[in-house]
């Protein structure tokens, strides 16, 4: 897989092809799996060996500046997704 970026409709085409399967069983699936990781995500951590860990973060209000227009603004908390990966995953 050469491209830049991966899409749910880039890994139903690859499924397809090297299982032999429908494209729509296929997308329906990774779909499926999406779904659990993030529904799995919002109750607790995520692991997932080989590939990393995903953890949710609280990150509080802060004063934000506009560096263009030196306009300042409030910068709400917010929940964000942090990703560590495993050992095991070369990049």
């Amino acid at each position: 897989m050469s491209q830049d970026k991966i899409t749910r409709e880039n890994l139903a085409t690859q499924l397809s092809e090297e299982f032999g399967i429908a494209y729509t069983i296929a997308y329906q699936k990774i779909d499926l799996i999406l779904n659990l990781w993030a529904s799995s995500l919002i109750s607790s951590d995520l692991n997932i060996s080989s590939l990393g860990s995903f953890k949710i973060n609280q990150k509080n209000s802060r004063l934000g500046r506009n560096p263009k227009t030196k306009e300042e603004h409030i910068i709400k908390s917010r929940r964000v997704i942090s990703f560590k990966k495993s050992k095991n995953l070369e990049l």
